[in-house]
């Protein structure tokens, strides 16, 4: 199956191919202001056309940083341009994108992440300064064979087990200990057998394929225990709802091996965290906006680009680094991109500058997002920072092009930091949003509703006790 099979041109062609193919459930799939993919399931027998253009009822009151209980009726609107099979479900069943709208106004819900990344795109083009938006993210994961969790008033602390984790070098097996693992920090790119999780990887890039991902790649990342997938670039809206399906994949595939994935920045202390790295380019006319004759051949409008996401990189740290977790990824000594600085090819900034052989491949990657973040509103957001630098012609300063882990202290202290925690990156937001109100894309109550849901996890993780404090205080 292609990364076009899925898409259709009017309600007819769908319901079509819903009866040819013996489909037997449609799956409505939306997204709430966490990230977090919801369903529900239509019988094909129970969908026509009018259903179709009037859409799926649903309680909005029922979703996290959503409606009140007294105005929860809330519509889902399928994009029949984006639909794929899913082959984890026992029956035949389609995957179905779709935005959210209130049914009073008929309108797109302002809450609603697929609509706002909708907004950011179409507020590119009414800008002028380009048509087109192309986001390639790089999400990485962990996967588990054992994860406990506890959290009660007596007890709360975790264990999670791999059989490559350093941690079960001494460790005696039923059928022998084989001793064949990856060292902290040393995953990056072995073969087997000290990489055990290169066929898990390549089921999971073969069925997101068959769902419609153009893919790329696969192989071990620097942790034990730690992968990417490389998936192919795409428009903004596109690549969005490219890494929900990634999600999807990664965690049903490694279910279907008896393993848990996560997405968790940082889930073992000691180690390197999981980023998603984000290339980023603007087009226009067919033209790509970022190449130039500048440094590393870039263009001044990707200099202001630039520009624009350093200056409001902790405003965005909000929507990019959206986890109480995500905090303990930032951190210096585990290859995380904690200075906001720009650089060609060096991993060690912030922004890097991948080489490329062509005009068409440059473009800027943004190092310090994670895979927690909702992809709609990161990416949105990142979109209108850049814009913002472009259209106040913000330029980001001299390049780093030292090993800025290496820097002396004094040198150091003259480079932005991202945020250091979730409670600062929401307050930056407090403080720098007017940039993602321009266009409506972004709304003064979206922005409240989410800063109010990701305080309400905050307030959880600084008031819960912590292990850590009965190992440093109890004896005080």
């Amino acid at each position: 199956m292609s990364a076009e099979a899925l898409k259709f041109k009017d309600s007819a062609a769908f319901l079509k191919y819903i009866k040819d193919n013996d489909i037997q459930y449609i799956d409505m799939n939306f997204t709430d202001l966490r990230g977090t993919w919801h369903h529900s399931g239509e019988h094909a027998s129970a969908l026509d056309q009018y259903k179709l253009e009037r859409g799926i009822f649903f309680d909005g009151s029922s979703i996290a940083g959503w409606k009140d209980i007294n105005e929860s009726d809330m519509v889902l609107k399928p994009d029949i341009t984006k639909v794929a099979i899913d082959p984890f479900s026992a029956q035949r069943t389609l995957k179905v994108f779709c935005d959210v709208y209130d049914p009073d106004t008929q309108k797109p819900y302002n809450r609603d992440p697929r609509s706002i990344a909708r907004a950011a795109e179409r507020h590119v083009k009414a800008s002028g300064l380009a048509d087109t938006a192309y986001f390639g993210p790089e999400a990485e994961f962990f996967v588990f064979e054992d994860v406990r969790i506890h959290v009660e008033q007596n007890k709360v602390g975790f264990e999670v087990d791999s059989e490559e984790g350093p941690y079960n070098f001494g460790r005696a097996y039923p059928t022998g200990n084989m001793g064949h693992r990856p060292k902290p920090k040393g995953g990056y790119f072995p073969d087997a057998p000290v990489d055990s999780l290169s066929d898990i990887r390549g089921e999971m890039l073969s069925v997101m394929k068959g769902m419609g991902v153009g893919v790329e790649k696969h192989h071990h990342e620097v942790a034990p225990s730690q992968c990417e997938l490389g998936v192919q670039y795409s428009t903004l809206l596109d690549s969005a709802d490219n890494i929900q399906i990634y999600k999807h994949v990664v965690r049903n595939v490694a279910n279907s091996y008896g393993k848990s994935a996560t997405f968790m920045p940082k889930p073992l202390f000691g180690d390197n965290g999981s980023g998603m790295h984000v290339h980023q380019s603007l087009w226009k006319a067919g033209k790509p906006l970022f190449a130039g004759s500048g440094y590393a051949q870039l263009s001044d409008t990707a200099l202001y680009y630039i520009g624009g996401i350093i200056k409001h990189a902790r405003a965005l740290n909000a929507f990019t680094n959206p986890s109480t977790n995500s905090y303990k990824r930032l951190t210096p000594g585990y290859e995380a991109p904690v200075l906001l600085a720009y650089s060609a090819r060096n991993r060690s900034a912030s922004c890097r500058i991948p080489y490329s052989a062509s005009p068409k491949g440059k473009r800027v990657e943004i190092r310090f997002p994670d895979p927690t973040a909702n992809p709609y509103l990161a990416f949105a957001a990142m979109l209108m920072a850049g814009l913002d630098g472009i259209e106040n012609k913000i330029h980001p300063g001299e390049a780093m092009d030292k090993n800025l882990y290496d820097l002396p202290v004094e040198e150091l202290e003259k480079i932005p930091t991202v945020c250091h925690s979730l409670r600062s990156a929401l307050n930056a937001l407090r403080d720098d949003y007017a940039f993602l109100l321009k266009g409506d894309v972004f709304t003064e109550d979206l922005l409240d509703a989410y800063i109010r849901l990701k305080e309400e996890e905050n307030s959880r993780y600084e008031t819960m006790v912590h292990p850590i404090e009965y190992y440093l205080y109890y004896s005080s």
